[in-house]
Order: structure tokens, then C-alpha cells, then sequence
């Protein structure tokens, strides 16, 4: 069943079985796409591991100079990535950097366990909500379940807002409405039935079955397994053929939608996707030796195909094509993650130069618009990925950062704020910390208006105490 995915700059995408994969692919950390992959080659003969797959360790960047470019990278990688016809008989790390990352404490390399409360509130504060729509987008994915589900009515959302926040149902529905556009599609909803129409919502208006499979969400889904296709169709006075086509286009969709951001386990290291470094003044990018085992397609049972009998040469042929969309869609996976990744070392130039202080205000709309692909496209391709750079392997989650207006007319990130709160307590005088109130005099002094509440707020993130806990002597 073929439908068409709409995204926000009014494109179409034929979201085929083919497509979907390539979806689960890209959210996928190094590790599950490991495992991923594994299964694949364990379950269809047509796949089979490339020689050398065990990747030799590769002196890398170290971190320790500017201008140290990677030993080896493939020709033509650096600097001409815009993608020809692939060869899809192989797929993998190609245009990649065998990189060693041994190199930095094991405390490091340990990967930030994510759930999905984690990655809608980082999708929050990226948001240009209010501060108090953003408590109360806080309090509604507090109350989500795994499934991504809100099974608590508003009234009680309410009660847990008090007494700092006094908030109607009419105005907690507006904040979860917002919630409801955030990655992964469908999350939020407070149904079975809202969960698959927030889904359809970002389906082309063409789509086949879509008028339908929108009346069928809004009531009898809930009937649809005693009365059957034929009963629905006689409920709804529709054509057989009609229905089957929107029931097809239901069932082709994710009824948890929550469970796709499953939680790594708190042991699972860091295996960097990306290796950045600086190459003559210019910040360069390439594919991490570790992003992805090669796999290639076994030659002997294609060839195999000719020669055996119907039966079994439709089998093989059915697996080859798995291996096919497998392929292609790491080779996709690994192009739109260089393409992020270009684009966010281009906008974050400063932050890889000068540290915390020099990141600007970024935010997915912002590098969606620039590549021309969906918010939640970005959003998967930065899921739980990392990036190793001359200040160590940092996740893409630290590219972005919501921003505070200046008085000088341009913005700061939270973040580069966050790093000169730190900077000016580590410089203040211990027998006389700097109160909340003073912190926010010297930040205003540097053209940065913050109210003494926000910079609590940001001392109270970082884990720094209160002035009065700091006093030590000298």
C-alpha cells in the first residue's frame, strides 16, 4: 500500500514499505543499527558481511590539534558529497573515517540514556512557547505513558500545576495541541483513534483512502474488530473496496508511536556516527568507520536465482529485494546524516571553535528549512547520534539551543548563558559568592537582560548551589 507523506515545505514522499524502513533506520542509534543489521544478514541468505568488515583501528583526530584531517577518508569525500547513483550491492560506512574511538575516558564515551519524556522536553524548550506554556508542556509529558499515550484528563493536569499555575482546560488543550506536532508522530493523543488522525493530519490530501480513514478513526475503530471490513462497510454505506483501502491505510500506521524512542540500556557505550575535524580553516565531516557494519549482498545465491526452480527463485527473489531496500536505505541513512551534520557544524562554527559560550540559538525548524526536509526527519537523524570533535564526542542534541533576545538586537542561547553563569562563579570570590540577583547585573552588563528567576533556574540545571551553600574559605 503506497501513500504519500506530506512534508512542511509542501513536498510529497511515496511512503512505501521501502520508505518506512529507511524512517526506522535513520532514528536508530549506532548500536540498535547494529543489531539491526545482524538480524538481517542472520535471517536473509542474500546478505552477507563484506570482507574486512572488522575494521582495522585507524589513527584519527585526537582532539589534540586544529588541522589534523582524518588518515583516511575516501576520495572525493571531503569535499564532493553531493550523492551519484549509488551502487547498491554494498552498503555500510562508505565515505567514511575509520576512527578508533578508544581514545578519552570510558565515563565519556557512555551513552545519555534517552526516553521519550527526554525527547519531548527537548522538543519543548526548542519551541517558541511561553515559559508558562512550556511548565504546562511539561506537566503533560510528565503524564505521558510509554506509549506516548495521555491517559489523564486535563482536570488533573490542572491540579498538578497548582498552586504555582492556575491553568483552564482550554488553555492546557492549546499547549497539548502543540505537543501533538512534535516527533514522534502521533504522540499525546489521549486515543487510539486521536493517535492514527494526528498521524493521517500529515498525509498528502490525495492520499488514497485518507477522507475515509479519518471518518473511521473519529468513531467505529472501535467496532472494527467485531463487525469486520464488510460490517464497517455496511455501517458506513461505502463501497467494499473503499474501505478496505482505508482500513489498509489505518493498519499501515504506528498505534504506539511512543514506544519508538526505546531507552538504551545504562551500560550501552558511545560509538560516534560522525568524525569532525578542521581541515585548513574549514570544518570538514565524514561518516564514522563504526556507523555501520558493511554488509553486502551474497553473490553466489543471486546468481543461484537463474538456475533453481519457481518456487524457490521467487523466495530468493522476494529476499533480494529486502537486501535491496536494506541497503539503500542505510546508504540513505548515512547521506542525510552528513547532510545534518554539514549543515550543523556550518550554523555552529563558533561552538566548535570557542566552546559553550559561542553556541547560537538553533533550532530544528531552522536546519529543517535549510535542507529543504521535515522537522521530523531531523529530528530522527540527530536522535541519539553522536559526533566526534576536537572537544570530545558530543551528542547532536548539544547543537541546538533555545535563545534570549540581547540588547544589542541579536540572540544568546540558553546554553552559552548556562556557560557564562559557570564561568563567573568559578572567577567570584569564595568567601563571597555571587547571588542570583548579582549574576544577573553582570549578565545584563554584557547585554543580556536575564531576570534572577531564569538564572536560578539555569544554576539550579547545572547542579551549582545556592550563593549561601557556596561560602568556603579560602
Amino acid at each position: 500500500m503506497k501513500t504519500r507523506l506530506q512534508t512542511s515545505l509542501g513536498q510529497q514522499l511515496v511512503l512505501t514499505p521501502q520508505l518506512q524502513q529507511a524512517i526506522k533506520l535513520l532514528q536508530m542509534s549506532s548500536t540498535e543499527l547494529e543489531l539491526e543489521i545482524a538480524q538481517a544478514v542472520e535471517s536473509n541468505p542474500l546478505l552477507d558481511w563484506a570482507e574486512g568488515n572488522e575494521s582495522d583501528a585507524a589513527a584519527g583526530d585526537d582532539g589534540n590539534g586544529d588541522d589534523a584531517p582524518p588518515e583516511r577518508t575516501d576520495a572525493g569525500q571531503e569535499d564532493d558529497w553531493a550523492s551519484a547513483e549509488p551502487d547498491w550491492s554494498t552498503a555500510g560506512s562508505g565515505g567514511s573515517f575509520d576512527d578508533d574511538d578508544d581514545s578519552g575516558s570510558a565515563a565519556e564515551r557512555v551513552a545519555e540514556t534517552e526516553t521519550l519524556a527526554d525527547h519531548l522536553l527537548w522538543q519543548l524548550h526548542l519551541s517558541h512557547l511561553s515559559a508558562r506554556d512550556r511548565s504546562i508542556g511539561a506537566a503533560l509529558i510528565d503524564a505521558l505513558d510509554d506509549d506516548g499515550y495521555l491517559r489523564e484528563p486535563l482536570s488533573t493536569i490542572a491540579e498538578t500545576l497548582l498552586p504555582a499555575i492556575h491553568a483552564g482546560e482550554d488553555e492546557i488543550l492549546t499547549v497539548l495541541h502543540q505537543i501533538q506536532r512534535f516527533d514522534p508522530v502521533g504522540v499525546a493523543a489521549r486515543s487510539l483513534g486521536e493517535c492514527l488522525q494526528l498521524q493521517l493530519d500529515v498525509l498528502a490530501a490525495d492520499t488514497p483512502g485518507l477522507a475515509l480513514a479519518r471518518q473511521v478513526a473519529a468513531g467505529p475503530l472501535e467496532r472494527l474488530p467485531r463487525s469486520g471490513v464488510v460490517g464497517l462497510a455496511h455501517e458506513l454505506r461505502q463501497p467494499l473496496a473503499d474501505v478496505e483501502t482505508a482500513v489498509a491505510l489505518l493498519r499501515s500506521l504506528d498505534p504506539r508511536p511512543g514506544t519508538q524512542i526505546a531507552p538504551l540500556s545504562p551500560d550501552t557505550y558511545v560509538v560516534p556516527d560522525v568524525v569532525v575535524w578542521r581541515q585548513n580553516g574549514v570544518w570538514r565531516a565524514a561518516l564514522a568507520g563504526h556507523a555501520g557494519p558493511k554488509v553486502v549482498i551474497h553473490r553466489g545465491y543471486e546468481q543461484m536465482i537463474r538456475r533453481c526452480g519457481e518456487a524457490d527463485a521467487g523466495y530468493l527473489r522476494a529476499q533480494l529485494q529486502e537486501a535491496r531496500w536494506l541497503l539503500k536505505g542505510l546508504q540513505q541513512r548515512g547521506e542525510t546524516l552528513l547532510r545534518v551534520v554539514r549543515c550543523l557544524i556550518l550554523q555552529q562554527s563558533g561552538f566548535l571553535e570557542f566552546g559553550e559560550q559561542a553556541l547560537r540559538p538553533l533550532t530544528l525548524r531552522e536546519i529543517a528549512a535549510e535542507l529543504g526536509l521535515h522537522e521530523s526527519t531531523i529530528s530522527r537523524a540527530i536522535a541519539r547520534k553522536h559526533v566526534r570533535t576536537p572537544r570530545g564526542t558530543l551528542p547532536l542534541r548539544a547543537f541546538f539551543a533555545s535563545g534570549i533576545d540581547t540588547e544589542g538586537g541579536g540572540e544568546a542561547s540558553s546554553t552559552a548563558i548556562q556557560a557564562m553563569i559557570r564561568r563567573l562563579i568559578d572567577d567570584e570570590n569564595p568567601r563571597k559568592p555571587l547571588s542570583d540577583a548579582k549574576l544577573a547585573d553582570l549578565l545584563k552588563s554584557s547585554g543580556i537582560p536575564v531576570a534572577r528567576r531564569t538564572v536560578a533556574k539555569y544554576r539550579e540545571a547545572m547542579n551549582i548551589s545556592a550563593s549561601h551553600e557556596r561560602v568556603r574559605i579560602a
